[in-house]
């Protein structure tokens, strides 16, 4: 084992990769006692302290660092993602490794589904154009929307799909989830069906709602084909991934009035360029990657990691481990 001595304890090496302008992740110092610390944020500084590191925790997921860094891995045992998708750390080589990936699943999914909760009344309730309305002091009587009995069909039925559809449900929508497999009967969900089947769901749905991970089945599945198959008067929510989507496809659909709104948490570019489309269109809600960030998210995720780490000290199984060729963390 990478592991260094201290007062007569061993110590395992945790290489922390964070990003600059955020700072190393705060609540990881109950682990001095039994493991050394080692942060980088840039190429250089992770090349050299994964030359001895065991365990890696990744909190930065806008660049490929660790791919390029992997040539330098000789001793690591072990991954963790601060996040609930991990494609960014799913390249060929560490996929194909015996080494095990495993992410955030459960801190960021009652956050999100409240997320997409807000934002259907919004649309429902009409809360934006009545925000545009006020910058103008301008009073207009308007009638609005009924959720209940509204129609979400939820493109990813696993943890973050599912408590998008207890809200909702607990709401009066009517939930029909997509996965990669039919399910006979699910408890929080009205039906789900096959991926297999999404044209043929799409026309149905009165809000569609993509909370699936990227994968090689999921990369561009929203395309002009998806968006032709959806009703006129249907909303698009992502809070997935942003290459789930083919946003010269989203663009062409809302220019054309084939879909009537989007609300995009994530884009295939980030941050969304400022001379984007997207921006103008008044139909189109935008925030910046950011549907699971709830005060206190950091420290959420550093004590999960915490926890974790003292699973894998005793040898026990580590919880969250994501089966790399499928992308996700299967569901129980």
């Amino acid at each position: 084992m990478s592991t260094n001595r201290q007062g007569g304890t061993e110590r395992t090496r945790i290489a922390v990769l964070h990003a600059e302008d955020e700072g190393p992740p705060p609540g990881l110092d109950s682990l001095l006692g039994t493991a050394e610390l080692m942060f980088a944020s840039d190429q250089a500084t992770l090349n050299a302290i994964l030359d001895t590191a065991e365990v890696l925790m990744v909190t930065d997921f806008r660049t490929n660092l660790v791919e390029r860094a992997w040539p330098y891995a000789k001793r690591l045992r072990w991954i963790h993602a601060t996040s609930a998708g991990v494609d960014r750390l799913l390249f060929p080589a560490l996929r194909n490794s015996d080494i095990p990936i495993t992410n955030a699943r459960g801190i960021f999914d009652r956050p999100i589904a409240e997320y997409v909760l807000g934002l259907i009344l919004m649309y429902c309730k009409d809360f934006h154009g009545s925000l545009a309305l006020k910058t103008k002091c301008r009073w207009q009587h308007r009638d609005t929307e009924r959720a209940e009995g509204k129609r979400v069909l939820i493109v990813g039925a696993g943890a973050i799909g599912r408590q998008i559809a207890r809200l909702t449900g607990a709401l009066g929508l009517h939930t029909t989830g997509i996965a990669s497999r039919a399910r006979a009967e699910d408890p929080d969900f009205d039906s789900v069906r096959g991926s297999d089947e999404l044209l043929d769901e799409l026309p149905k749905a009165d809000f569609v709602v993509v909370a699936a991970p990227l994968t090689e089945a999921t990369q561009g599945l929203f395309d002009t084909a998806a968006f032709n198959a959806m009703q006129p008067s249907a909303r698009f929510i992502n809070i997935g991934r942003g290459a789930i989507v083919k946003t010269d496809a989203l663009v062409k659909a809302l220019q054309e009035g084939r879909i009537a709104g989007a609300a995009l948490d994530v884009f295939e570019q980030e941050p969304l360029p400022a001379d984007h489309p997207l921006w103008a269109m008044p139909e189109v809600f935008v925030s910046a990657h950011m549907a699971g960030d709830v005060v206190g998210w950091r420290e959420a995720l550093s004590a999960q990691f915490v926890e974790n780490f003292e699973r894998w000290r005793r040898g026990e199984p580590l919880a969250n481990q994501v089966d790399k060729q499928r992308g996700y963390v299967p569901q129980a």
